[in-house]
Parts: structure tokens; C-alpha cells; sequence
């Protein structure tokens, strides 16, 4: 049987809802201080998400709400994010 394909947050379409897996260095910008807030405010492996929509011209901020609580994410932020489709 296969793994499940993990997808980068900042990837995935308006609407999607998702599970996060983990997180991850997505850029040489993400430094272990992004990681650990990413993580502090509900980004944990397990965790339901729902990529609600992006800013004007689908850029910047992603509204993600993960859990109960509804978060602007930057891109980089969104990148670090690993998550696969579907939740429970």
C-alpha cells in the first residue's frame, strides 16, 4: 500500500480541506524560530486545516483555520505546512 502524497500548504486550492502532517523548512527564509511558532499556535501533525481562500488576486494573506481558530498565513509561512487531502 502506498503513503498518502503530502502536499506543501501554500499549494493546495481555495476550499481544501486537509490534514497537517508536519512541518518543514520550505524556503531558505524558514528558520527554526518560524517552525517553532508554526507549531506553538496549532500546526501540529494530526491537526485538521482548511484552506479557506487567498488575498486579492489569490496572493497574500491564505485565511487557514486550522482546528477551531482562523489564521492569516503568509506564503512562506504556508510553505512550511505539510499536510495530505482529506481530514477526519
Amino acid at each position: 500500500m502506498n503513503p498518502p502524497a503530502t502536499f506543501c500548504l501554500a499549494d493546495l486550492p481555495n476550499g481544501t480541506h486537509a490534514t497537517v502532517t508536519g512541518l518543514r523548512a520550505g524556503a531558505p527564509e524558514a528558520d527554526d524560530a518560524l517552525l517553532r511558532r508554526l507549531a506553538e499556535i496549532g500546526f501540529l501533525a494530526g491537526e485538521p486545516v482548511h484552506l479557506l481562500r487567498r488575498g486579492p488576486g489569490g496572493r497574500e494573506p491564505l485565511a487557514v483555520q486550522v482546528g477551531d481558530t482562523l489564521f492569516a498565513l503568509r506564503a512562506l509561512e504556508a510553505r512550511c505546512i505539510e499536510v495530505e487531502l482529506g481530514h477526519v
